[in-house]
């Protein structure tokens, strides 16, 4: 496996950017600065397109559980080892590793219907696991992580569709990103797990069904499945070659049940329903160490956390500048206005180390051609430019999710 080159790891591209730190009051934590913050609320944004079209409710549910939920679950029997705990009153909570529970505590508020089906609920859920200090490492791997979790309840006679929902919602914001090639591993029974054969057999008979619809290679992944249920897991190839796991498919027929969740049949019967449990970045500070190190922090325009820097060469400028500078923020372009004293080339060169975009420049000639001068982060020049012209060029590749800037 190729190793990133120091000066692409996202831990020190951290640090240029500004994105986030961690330190040792708080192994395994982030600490996000504004433009790490940024990066994250865009990925929720592209993602809460995905959960538009799909008609799912996004919810939140606590941080915190009484432990007798988890024991309930199987969680506390199976995966203690890595589930903070603290009390209060005498009584003992979970801090959430997962967000399934809370999610079948929404669901079962409220008689449901078979034509309340499919249910979809959606979260962006803080969790915590105890991982092992050794295993830390920057956003690849931490304590406290952002998960964009959902949760499908529907009948027997749904999971085909839902589950191919799933897959098109996976790819197509892989596709976004640029990831072209997807490593799809099918996981299966672990040793230690909840529920019979017949329906283990049953839920990976579904997953390895809806590969092969898709025409997705895959591999068997023996005895890794969740305890509760098998699992498809999606991992991206990096540009060095590297493999990372971000989204995740679960076929559950177990957690509904052992938390009472039940719906009314056609036939006024009270039925268990089905779960499928999907994430699509799985990890979201992880996704975002993977695409630091992937663009090498030159983000595509619409993530970049600025998006545009304005920059005058001497004081006659500034309030040209200003115009100019009320046209992109009110068409909500993330925007940055640098009216230093500086020589022009000084400010040139410290943006581009900041990865912004587009720099724009404004001399005597841009002011009274009532132009711009443009230089982007890869080095491109574009001369004369319209303002106008360029705002709505670069809305459009905002609006289109684009990897590529103007006139490439």
């Amino acid at each position: 496996m190729s190793q990133v080159p120091k000066k692409n790891d996202h831990r020190n591209l951290a640090k240029q950017l500004h994105l986030y730190h961690t330190q040792k009051d708080a192994p395994g934590m982030v600490f996000w600065h504004q433009n790490g913050w940024i990066l994250l609320q865009e990925l929720k944004k592209i993602i809460r397109t995905q959960l538009k079209e799909y008609k799912y409710q996004e919810v939140k549910s606590p941080t915190m559980i009484n432990h007798t939920l988890w024991k309930k679950t199987g969680h506390w029997d199976n995966y203690h080892e890595h589930i903070f705990t603290t009390s209060s009153e005498s009584h003992e909570y979970c801090i959430k590793p997962m967000n399934c529970p809370g999610h079948i505590q929404i669901f079962n508020q409220g008689i449901k219907s078979y034509k309340d089906l499919p249910y979809r609920i959606a979260e962006f859920g803080n969790c915590h696991r105890n991982e092992p200090s050794g295993s830390l490492h920057g956003l690849m791997r931490t304590r406290e992580f952002t998960q964009d979790d959902g949760h499908i309840f529907c009948t027997k006679t749904q999971i085909f569709d839902e589950l191919n929902h799933c897959i098109k919602m996976m790819y197509d914001i892989y596709n976004t990103f640029g990831f072209k090639t997807i490593l799809v591993k099918l996981s299966t029974r672990p040793a230690k797990r909840i529920g019979t054969d017949s329906i283990w057999d049953t839920a990976e008979q579904h997953l390895s069904t809806v590969l092969q619809h898709n025409n997705i290679s895959f591999q068997y992944q023996p005895n890794d499945g969740a305890f509760y249920g098998p699992k498809i897991e999606f991992a991206l190839l990096d540009s060095l070659d590297r493999t990372w796991q971000c989204g995740t498919i679960q076929l559950d027929f177990s957690l509904p049940n052992l938390l009472n969740a039940r719906y009314i049949d056609r036939h006024n019967s009270r039925v268990v329903p089905v779960m499928i449990h999907r994430a699509i970045l799985g990890s979201m500070e992880r996704f975002i160490g993977l695409i630091t190190e992937e663009y090498a922090g030159f983000f595509p325009t619409w993530l970049a956390p600025t998006q545009v820097v304005l920059m005058n060469v001497t004081d006659q400028q500034s309030e040209y500048v200003s115009v100019i500078e009320k046209k992109l923020i009110n068409k909500k372009i993330r925007t940055k206005v640098d009216l230093r004293n500086e020589k022009i080339g000084f400010k040139i060169r410290y943006y581009t180390l900041q990865r912004i975009p587009y720099m724009l420049i404004c001399g005597n000639k841009e002011m009274n051609q009532n132009t711009v001068a443009i230089r982007t982060y890869r080095g491109q020049t574009l001369k004369n430019c319209n303002i106008d012209i360029f705002i709505k060029k670069l809305l459009c590749e905002i609006n289109s999710y684009s990897l590529y800037q103007m006139e490439e």
